[in-house]
């Protein structure tokens, strides 16, 4: 698996994403960076990833969030195939938190 970049890693905004303390703080930072239907579609994009994660079915995902099957299909190919492991990171970070 071979993950191209597209921006740069380095970049301020991702050391930026460190310093936030909170979920408020990162949810306010997130509002002031992002038009709502950019985070409604990141939020979207998670809660699908989750919920794969889980095992649920396609059809019972699109039922829950209303996401599109092309929004699932890829997400799910980021989760499985092509994706940089993110994802699963976060996942085991929150299980490990639960």
């Amino acid at each position: 698996m071979t993950y191209r970049r597209r921006t740069n890693p380095d970049s301020a905004l991702y050391k930026a994403f460190l310093e936030l303390k909170t979920p408020e703080e990162c949810y306010r930072f997130m509002q002031d960076l992002c038009t709502a239907s950019e985070l409604k579609a990141m939020e979207q994009r998670f809660e699908v990833a989750w919920l794969l994660e889980q095992g649920m079915i396609y059809s019972d995902i699109l039922e829950k969030t209303g996401a599109s099957t092309a929004t699932i299909s890829r997400v799910n190919r980021s989760l499985n195939d092509y994706g940089t492991g993110a994802y699963r990171l976060l996942f085991d970070r929150l299980k490990e938190k639960a």
